[in-house]
């Protein structure tokens, strides 16, 4: 029962201090949410008393687990259907630029996916993210603010190092959070960090603050450089319950073409949002 108090009140403290925050931004670039540089901290209040919160639950806790698949990340679907699940990572570094002809596929096809977006890829293409919202087949999640997996004591993956302590979880969290609710219309459901790995507490953290972690359980076109003959068989082969990773900020790569390519065929198994069965 205590447990259980504590996590309402977590969940109350977070929609008065998302709220509060939302309000406060009408008309103003988005800043980080609960920075702690003073020059974008949104200040005292709602959001500071959950994030003391969240940093006195967890900030003793020591990971058990560190990866894409640590407990509580949703690293494969839990449905028995014969779906996959169709995602893509969007992010503002190395150049993060915009694959318009996979998007142009994908609208073409009518094909549902989960986008995942960070800070400032969104900053960057806002206009795209609005075009992406009008589509009844996307739904955007967020992928965190800075290009990191998520960890509580720094352990990082693929040459990216991680975050290094319970409120830099935070951070990289509710920042975007934030920025998805103003820039969309609606909160994301679904986080999933650079690279997909996670600590086990980290990934309480991310549950705690509204959204499920994610990870994936097939790399599509391996950050955009796989070849799209790769591609087109490597998703015609994909296992009921995957979930599949793409890259949306990769253009000039056989991605697009692939997926076409697989598509013209009909798959062996239905697409699907995460949100139709996770």
């Amino acid at each position: 029962m205590a447990r259980t108090a504590r996590t309402l009140r977590r969940r109350v403290l977070l929609a008065l201090a998302l709220g509060s925050v939302v309000a406060g931004c009408a008309g103003r670039a988005t800043a980080p949410v609960g920075a702690t540089n003073s020059a974008t901290d949104d200040g005292p209040g709602p959001y500071r008393s959950l994030r003391d919160d969240l940093i006195a639950r967890y900030g003793i806790d020591k990971p058990r687990a560190f990866g894409p698949y640590a407990e509580g990340v949703l690293s494969r679907l839990e449905t028995g259907e014969n779906v996959v699940a169709l995602t893509f990572d969007a992010s503002g570094a190395d150049g993060g630029g915009v694959d318009q002809k996979l998007l142009e596929v994908l609208r073409r096809h009518q094909v549902p996916a989960t986008v995942f977006l960070d800070a400032k890829w969104i900053n960057k293409h806002q206009d795209v993210v609005a075009e992406m919202t009008k589509s009844p087949y996307f739904e955007i999640g967020n992928r965190g603010r800075t290009n990191r997996p998520l960890s509580v004591n720094g352990q990082g993956a693929n040459g990216l190092p991680g975050t290094r302590s319970v409120a830099e979880v935070i951070d990289e969290v509710a920042g975007t959070h934030e920025k998805i609710n103003t820039v969309v219309g609606k909160k994301p459901e679904f986080f999933r960090c650079a690279t997909g790995h996670y600590d086990d507490v980290a990934a309480k953290i991310v549950a705690d603050l509204g959204e499920r972690p994610v990870s994936f359980g097939m790399d599509l076109d391996q950050g955009g450089t796989a070849s799209a003959s790769a591609i087109e068989r490597t998703l015609r082969g994909a296992q009921p319950g995957t979930i599949v990773l793409a890259r949306l900020d990769k253009p000039g790569g056989g991605t697009a073409e692939g997926i076409a390519a697989a598509l013209a065929r009909r798959l062996p198994f239905r697409l699907v949002r995460l949100s139709e069965v996770a």
